[in-house]
């Protein structure tokens, strides 16, 4: 890929590379370091993406396993964490991102794509590599475990209808 085609796909996908890493490792810094390593894959990349969507969801597989790989670090294990807040993603609904990092990370990762991303539950399949039944069955468990955190702390039942 050549410098301007980096570049360009820097400016369109940093934001969407980087909260995923974030919904994954919890912490900017590490986030930072998995988008940086995400890009200088695509750099490293000797093909041309077929489509723009491609592109995006190979950033998005590169971020989950980097992601991945760090959490199953013996460097990460034995660290001790820093307490900071996240970062949520700006819309009306932003104040539901701190529940939905509550949730594990498989779902998670299935939520942001689906509600963040806007990505069907068939393209999150093809991103993860997992069966489409595997993901409809995450996104429906998501929603039962996102219910139950907004009714437990006394959110009312009206406001988790989009969930």
């Amino acid at each position: 890929m050549t410098r301007d085609k980096i570049a360009e796909s820097i400016g369109k996908y940093h934001a969407t590379v980087y909260r995923v890493a974030l919904g994954y490792v919890k912490n900017t810094h590490d986030a930072d370091d998995i988008t940086q390593d995400v890009f200088f894959k695509l750099y490293r990349h000797n093909k041309d993406f077929v489509s723009d969507e491609a592109q995006k969801a190979w950033l998005i597989r590169v971020a989950v396993n980097e992601s991945k790989n760090l959490l199953k670090s013996a460097w990460f294990r034995k660290r001790a964490d820093l307490d900071e807040s996240l970062a949520a993603p700006e819309n009306d609904n932003a104040w539901v991102y701190e529940y939905v990092q509550k949730l594990k990370p498989k779902y998670r990762t299935v939520v942001y794509l689906h509600y963040y991303e806007k990505y069907t539950a068939k393209e999150i399949a093809a991103i993860l590599g997992k069966p489409q039944s595997t993901i409809e069955s995450q996104m429906r468990r998501s929603k039962e475990q996102l219910r139950k955190l907004l009714t437990d702390d006394g959110i009312k039942e009206e406001c988790c209808y989009e969930f």
